[in-house]
Parts: structure tokens; sequence; C-alpha cells
């Protein structure tokens, strides 16, 4: 009845990318098929969101910026929100500073998210792609 049934979707992807514990890229990541980040990636991670396309995330994993794949494993941790269009996976050790849209969620104890969590039901519209802080200029005073 309480049983677990992972999903095989997630678990078994195939993974064509890796980026290695010591590394780190500083740019937006684009890809298809299956991504896993054991180093630091500093820009946003794509994927097309109508592929079958996963984001592994190790617990030495490191991503600042958002996130935008169906598919997310994450045991490390984002700064950033986190659009999951199909399914996201919180292992113990996940951490999210930002916001996390999905549609199917699972998450462990010991998992964070220091944000809001927002369910996005069949037909639910993205949110806009990511634009770059605008810095505003000081104020003059006139006294």
């Amino acid at each position: 009845m309480f049983g677990k049934s992972k999903s095989t979707t997630t678990k078994s992807a195939k993974i064509d990318t890796l980026i290695g514990q010591n590394t780190e890229l500083r740019g937006d990541v684009v890809f298809s098929g299956g991504l896993h980040v054991d180093g630091t990636l500093k820009g946003n991670v794509i994927a097309d969101q109508d592929s079958g396309s996963v984001l592994s995330v190790s617990e030495r994993g490191l991503i600042e910026g958002d996130v935008r794949v169906p598919n997310v494993v994450l045991n490390g941790c984002v700064v950033g929100d986190v659009y999951a269009s199909n399914h996201i996976e919180l292992a113990p050790q996940a951490r999210v500073k930002g916001n996390v849209y999905y549609k199917i969620i699972e998450m462990e104890r010991g998992a964070e998210v220091n944000g809001n969590l927002v369910h996005r039901g069949e037909g639910a519209v993205d949110a806009p792609a990511a634009q770059p802080l605008l810095t505003r200029e000081p104020v003059a005073s006139d006294s």
C-alpha cells in the first residue's frame, strides 16, 4: 500500500554528458538526453520540454541558475528556480534556493526547498524565460 515504486524513467536514463567533480562551467547549457552534474555550473540549464531529457545532480553538484528540464533528479544544490515539466525527485541532500515548479514531485526526508513549491498540472503554460537582473541607477536627492 505504501511501498516505494520508483520511476524507471529517471533511474535508468542514459547519461550523454558528464560535468566532472573538478569542473566549473560558466554560461548556459542546452542539452538533450541525459546530463549528470558532479561539478559546478554557473548558468541556466535547459532541455526541450517535450523531450525525455533527464538532469541528475549529485551531492557534489552545484547549479547557480535556472533549471528548465522535464525530468530532474537532485541530490546537490540549485540556486535558482527549477521548472520540471514532468517529474522531479529531491533526494536527501537536495537543496533548492528558489522556487520549484513541478508536475510530479518526490521528496525524501532531508531535502530542502527554500522557496515555493508550485504544482503545474496538464496544459500549464511555462513561465517566461529567465531575464537578466536590471540594476537601477541611484536617485539623486535635491537636498
